[in-house]
């Protein structure tokens, strides 16, 4: 929906349409804006990963924060995880429909990162 500002006779300004918390995007940001989550859902992207595999293609992460997120990405429906063998246990990851949805965006903002020269500042 499209916000706008108007003025009225009096010169008051009104908004029409607000994007009322949260709105699309927000709701989106917070589904795959999380730290890590866009990374791991790019990792996913072309079949399913072991967890230790997946935790050292991200390389900053820490196998709990890895954890945490793949959780969270399965109680939102975008990840599954199958349990391949019980001793060792090892697991896999991989995409459900729904997590395969967002690959567009996350390569558009990769592209948008690379094109751009995006750094980050070490705080």
């Amino acid at each position: 929906m499209e916000s706008s500002i108007k003025t009225d006779g009096k010169g008051r300004k009104k908004v029409y349409n607000a994007c009322m918390e949260p709105c699309a995007i927000e709701k989106g940001m917070r589904l795959i804006g999380g730290k890590w989550k866009g990374s791991i859902i790019y990792h996913l992207k072309d079949e399913p990963v072991r967890f230790n595999d997946l935790t050292r293609m991200l390389g900053g992460a820490t196998k709990k924060m890895v954890d945490q997120r793949l959780k969270e990405l399965e109680e939102e429906g975008m990840v599954i995880r199958r349990v391949i063998s019980d001793r060792p246990i090892a697991v896999t990851y991989e995409l459900t429909d729904f997590g395969k949805s967002a690959l567009s965006i996350l390569d558009d903002l990769r592209k948008w990162s690379e094109a751009n020269g995006i750094e980050l500042n070490s705080k």
